[in-house]
Parts: C-alpha cells; sequence; structure tokens
C-alpha cells in the first residue's frame, strides 16, 4: 500500500472511530444522530476506496439518504425530543467499557494474526459483476425473493386494512 494510500485509509478509519463515538457518548440526541452521518459518510467512503462501487453507493443512499434522513425527521419532528439531554450516560459507559475493550483487543488479535490475501483492485466496477450475476446465475433466486416480499407486503396491507375496518366499525349491543 502506497503512504498517499495508507494515508486515505487512516483518515477514513478515523473519521468513522471519531463519528461512533460521537454517537455513543453524545448527550443530546440530535448530535448523535448527526454523528451517525459521519459514521456512515465514513463506511461509505471506507467501501469506495477498496473498489466496492455499489455498496458504497448504496451505504449512501439507503443508510445515509433514507434511514438516516427518517432518523432526523423523527427526532425533530417528536415533540421536544431535540430538546431532551441524556443523563444516565456515565452509568453505561462505566459499565460498558471493560466489554468494549476486551472485545477490541480480541478483534485486533483476530486481526493481526489473520493471513490477509492481497490482490491487485478490480479494474471492472462491481455493479457489472453483480449485475451480471443477478441476471445470469441468481435469477431465479432473486425474482422468488421478490415474489416473498411481494406476499409480504399485501399480506401486511390486508391485515392492516382488516384492523382499521373493524375499529372503525360500530359495536354491536346485544
Amino acid at each position: 500500500m502506497s503512504p498517499a494510500a495508507a494515508v486515505v485509509f487512516y483518515a477514513l478509519a478515523a473519521a468513522v472511530v471519531i463519528s461512533a463515538l460521537g454517537v455513543a457518548l453524545a448527550r443530546s440526541i440530535v448530535t448523535s444522530a448527526l454523528s451517525l452521518l459521519g459514521t456512515l459518510g465514513g463506511v461509505a467512503g471506507l467501501y469506495l476506496w477498496i473498489g466496492a462501487d455499489f455498496l458504497g453507493i448504496a451505504q449512501i443512499l439507503i443508510y445515509v439518504g433514507g434511514v438516516l434522513v427518517l432518523v432526523l425527521f423523527a427526532i425533530l419532528m417528536t415533540h421536544r425530543i431535540g430538546d431532551s439531554r441524556l443523563t444516565n450516560l456515565s452509568a453505561g459507559v462505566t459499565v460498558a467499557a471493560p466489554s468494549t475493550i476486551a472485545l477490541g483487543a480480541l478483534l485486533m488479535k483476530a486481526a493481526l494474526k489473520t493471513p490477509w490475501p492481497v490482490t491487485e483492485a478490480a479494474a471492472a466496477p462491481t455493479t457489472a459483476r453483480l449485475g451480471d450475476a443477478l441476471l445470469d446465475e441468481w435469477l431465479l433466486p432473486f425474482e422468488v425473493a421478490s415474489l416473498v416480499l411481494l406476499l409480504a407486503l399485501v399480506g401486511a396491507m390486508v391485515i392492516a386494512r382488516r384492523a382499521a375496518h373493524q375499529k372503525t366499525r360500530p359495536a354491536d349491543v346485544a
């Protein structure tokens, strides 16, 4: 790895770790949600840096663009939740710190002991390979999964409509 590539990697990794600490340690829920933006954006940057362009763009579109915006809207639209302060933070940190340090040490040991294969970056984007795989060898499982999800969506709508209909129907008086 070249020195410039190492600088980019460590800068992205530091941004992810610092933002994740901001998510966990912020006293305001709005600050915590905005720190989550940095964490998810940094992870997307790491995906893009290693050449996984589909995962990087999906991370940005789904998590940053969808989930995080939904979380921020839920926080800001809820009456006065943005003004609330977290008060039991110190108790959680003292309880979780030893297990977090132990897990971090275990992960670091595993990462350093693992013989990671070194390969050249792929010249073609990963989206082309994913598209070929989804439309060739994985077409049938992909379509079956889409049908199962469609059936689950229709079933949820039927159940919700039935529950709403029972709520609005006047009670039978005997």
